[in-house]
């Protein structure tokens, strides 16, 4: 065993299919992209190089503006609405309690839910004329609403199913994270008079920050990039009012055929969320060093 981990040769016949898969399917259509972001095209015709001219028009369109407010505030609601709910739940059900095993299962359930039922599933509670939603508000005597064509109401209407999905997927990951730690701290802790609040916030959490840096990096780029779940529930509408930038880059490329500026929105997202990965990155490490 020890001569196979330190033969050099082993490490590259198994890491390079990995590698030549990852290159073709991530790396390839990113510089492709790139390419065409550089461009005037629609997809059949001649192609025209107009350099970054595709980057500067995006900052003058409201569209893309709303899209990317839309993004950040989905970013911060996944953190706050995920990670802070999965977290409670992690703590609580890493303490052994009764049928642990049965609520972790029911509290994953919806992450193993394909995303297009999940929005359909949501499209009928929402429905204006017959959604349960709605049945619900009118039997308590309030009115209902019309939660997907309300430029108000839609962008959390939309956002709420993709929260609700994953906080199952973080409380997992934190709960792992959390089960790592030696009994022998919490003991320790219960004999010097430390209660359940006190252990969280001065024990388990400071112990599970490189777990809590992993699902915060994945509520993050997850929010920044997703595309299916608002495409099912609103298409990015009305007026744009639920749009993101995936939606955008979709519209953009399939429907009206600008090739060139649906690129240049692509590879907005690619930088945005190479961006917030190394901020994360940055701010584990600064406060590591607090700490």
């Amino acid at each position: 065993m020890n001569k196979i981990l330190g033969n050099k040769k082993a490490y590259f016949i198994f890491v390079f299919p990995a590698f030549v898969i990852y290159f073709v399917m991530a790396f390839i259509p990113i510089i492709i992209s790139c390419y065409y972001s550089t461009l005037e095209w629609n997809g059949i015709g001649q192609k025209v190089f107009v350099g970054i001219e595709n980057f500067l028009d995006l900052l003058k369109n409201d569209a893309f503006l709303s899209s990317v407010k839309n993004s950040l505030i989905l970013a911060a609601a996944s953190v706050i609405g995920q990670l802070i709910p999965a977290m409670f739940f992690a703590i609580v059900l890493s303490r052994n309690i009764r049928g642990e095993g049965v609520y972790r299962t029911i509290y994953f359930i919806p992450v193993l839910l394909s995303t297009v039922v999940i929005g359909q599933l949501f499209l009928k509670i929402y429905n204006a004329d017959y959604g349960a939603l709605n049945a619900l508000l009118q039997k308590l005597g309030l009115e209902g609403q019309d939660w997907l064509g309300n430029t108000k109401l839609v962008l959390a209407a939309s956002f709420f199913p993709i929260i609700w999905q994953y906080i199952g997927y973080h409380m997992l990951i934190l709960y792992t994270g959390i089960k790592g730690v030696p009994a022998e701290i919490y003991e320790a802790a219960q004999i010097d008079g430390a209660n359940e609040k006190q252990m969280a916030f001065m024990i388990t959490m400071p112990l599970i920050k490189s777990t809590i840096k992993v699902s915060m990096t994945f509520a993050v780029i997850g929010s920044l990039k997703l595309f299916d779940l608002i495409w099912v529930l609103t298409k990015g509408g009305p007026l744009h009012a639920s749009e993101v930038p995936s939606t955008l880059m979709y519209t953009t490329i399939f429907t009206r055929m600008e090739y060139g500026s649906g690129s240049a929105i692509a590879v907005f997202i690619v930088l945005e969320c190479l961006l917030f990965y190394f901020l994360i990155e940055k701010f584990f490490k600064v406060d590591n060093l607090t700490y």
